[in-house]
């Protein structure tokens, strides 16, 4: 079965593209809010970030089939000392938008794998009360679905194509509300380098959990293409959006463009400039280095105090 895989660059606030219902899986990651080390000043405040959420949840309502299930990656954010909990807010949107919550898993990354700080350290050197601050090592998939999923609508042949590998299901325990997982790293020579993309082991659980094969998986923050790219190597369809054209090279890379057209597909990629597309990863990249620059110099000069 040949799929297709409709990649727009532009806000995802508009999915003109989609027809109502016709979505059957969402997977994907929004911009985690203001991420010292991802996406720095990106929004002018929490509040401006959560309407933002808010407006593509809206898209979302109308663009996802009956029944049908919406998967968030995401983590409360840490910047200049605050946390701000976009999980339970992001929650409680989509539960006023009204999508039924559905369920939560969390994902726990190796503990080798911390990314920015170790927080935990101060208690090292000050081992008293109020010291205390854990280093993260998680992120949560929220699981939403919209409205009642009606199981007699599937015909017996595509369940059958779309069965799940009980085998696989146990023994990397995809039943249990925590899911160990490798994070990827933005390192040099990655195609995801200096990109916040999630490891295909996600999407690829997620797709094979809560769609069929043939239908439609959609990601409004497609980023470097992983939904995409896993929607693809597992007989379904999916459209993308992504608002930075700086990344549309990045995304024909993981979907297989640029290699030789001798090597024939099993699917068709169409991709869509819209006017709305802005060129952010430049900008933001160069915000990201003043960051790490900072960080340096701090720690230079705290050096043996904390």
């Amino acid at each position: 079965m040949k799929t297709h895989h409709k990649l727009i660059f532009g806000d995802a606030e508009n999915m003109k593209e989609l027809e109502d219902g016709s979505v059957h899986l969402v997977v994907t990651s929004p911009p985690y809010f203001n991420a010292p080390f991802d996406y720095p000043d990106l929004f002018e405040s929490y509040s401006a970030y959560l309407d933002k959420m808010r407006k593509i949840v809206k898209e979302l309502r109308r663009v996802v089939a009956e029944g049908r299930i919406v998967c968030i990656v995401c983590d409360d954010t840490l910047i200049n000392g605050r946390k701000y909990p976009v999980v339970a807010d992001l929650t409680k949107i989509y539960i006023e938008e009204g999508f039924i919550y559905r369920d939560k898993i969390i994902w726990i990354k190796p503990e080798g794998y911390i990314r920015i700080s170790r927080r935990s350290g101060v208690i090292l050197q000050h081992p008293y009360p109020m010291y205390f601050y854990p280093d993260n090592i998680q992120e949560t998939i929220l699981i939403f679905q919209n409205g009642k999923f009606d199981y007699k609508k599937i015909p017996k042949e595509i369940k059958e194509k779309s069965k799940i590998d009980v085998n696989e299901y146990q023994q990397n325990k995809w039943y249990l509300t925590t899911w160990n997982i490798t994070n990827v790293l933005p390192l040099r020579n990655r195609i995801e380098e200096g990109i916040a993309a999630f490891p295909e082991e996600i999407p690829y659980r997620l797709i094979k959990l809560f769609s069929y094969i043939g239908e439609t998986v959609l990601d409004p923050f497609m980023g470097s293409g992983t939904t995409n790219k896993v929607a693809a190597m597992l007989g379904r369809n999916s459209v993308g959006y992504e608002i930075d054209l700086e990344l549309c090279e990045v995304v024909k890379e993981k979907m297989g463009l640029n290699q030789s057209s001798l090597l024939k597909k099993d699917y068709d990629v169409e991709i869509i400039i819209r006017e709305d597309a802005k060129n952010l990863r430049t900008h933001l990249q160069e915000k990201v280095k003043r960051q790490k620059s900072v960080v340096k110099n701090a720690k230079r000069k705290t050096k043996g105090i904390i």
